[in-house]
């Protein structure tokens, strides 16, 4: 389960990498075609014949990459990781964000700079790294994935498993705080499957549930309306049931 697991990490990885290469080698090759081209061509014509190029080999990299298509969704995390969920009250936590930064940041250990390859804004400064900054790469991931990602490393990347480095609870604490970069205002809805705006996990079932206690709180209402409706109707001077009111 664990080499399914990592192998398909590291086919999600490669993909991406070949994608970059794909679009730096267009870009070379605008760049060259620029140089030999612009000397000889009006600047004007030149730019135009240019753009036409440009707009027709972005289709065909579209096309060819499926760059157009949503991007394919990580591995899931192995069984022994998917039942583990952010603590309730963790998610933009200030309190719990502050102490998550601490530890990105190496603040909180020495032994843990998460900073020195995704930089302290969530912009890497090293090749490789993860840009926590783009909401929809990191909607890709559960909190679970997260927490595994983080736990266990990512074979095929410099991304090493820092379980042994920190507690599980320190652990959600990074998390919550990367979270801020790309999904601020965010939490995952384990019921949904999917980051929502903070407060509304698990409001569809509350809103289902609402008219079943409305329906039945309806008879109670009834019920209590019924003996003021036959006092009313009683004879003047007698109560509910022929008996003097004196």
């Amino acid at each position: 389960m664990w080499e399914r697991n990592f192998q398909a990490e590291e086919d999600f990885s490669r993909k991406r990498r070949q994608q970059k290469a794909e679009v730096l080698t267009h870009r070379s090759f605008f760049d060259r075609l620029k140089r030999n081209i612009g000397g000889v061509m009006e600047k004007d014509t030149c730019q135009k014949m240019m753009s036409l190029v440009a707009v027709a080999a972005l289709g065909w990299t579209l096309s060819a990459c499926g760059e157009a298509k949503p991007p394919a969704p990580p591995p899931p995390a192995p069984p022994e990781y998917a039942d583990y969920h952010m603590p309730e009250g963790y998610w933009n936590n200030p309190e719990i964000i502050e102490q998550g930064k601490a530890i990105f940041t190496g603040v909180e250990n020495i032994d843990v700079n998460c900073a020195s390859c995704h930089g302290k804004d969530g912009k890497p400064v090293k090749a490789g790294a993860r840009d926590f900054r783009k909401g929809d790469f990191m909607k890709l991931f559960s909190d679970s994935q997260w927490f595994w990602r983080v736990s266990e490393g990512v074979k095929g990347t410099k991304m090493k498993a820092w379980k042994s480095k920190l507690s599980e609870d320190d652990r959600w604490k990074v998390i919550a705080f990367e979270a801020t970069f790309g999904l601020k205002g965010m939490e995952y809805d384990v019921a949904a499957k999917k980051w929502v705006p903070q407060g509304t996990a698990g409001a569809p079932a509350a809103e289902e549930a609402a008219p079943a206690n409305g329906e039945a709180a309806a008879p109670a209402t009834e019920d209590a309306a019924a003996p003021a409706a036959e006092e009313a109707a009683a004879p003047n001077g007698e109560a509910a049931g022929g008996e003097s009111s004196q």
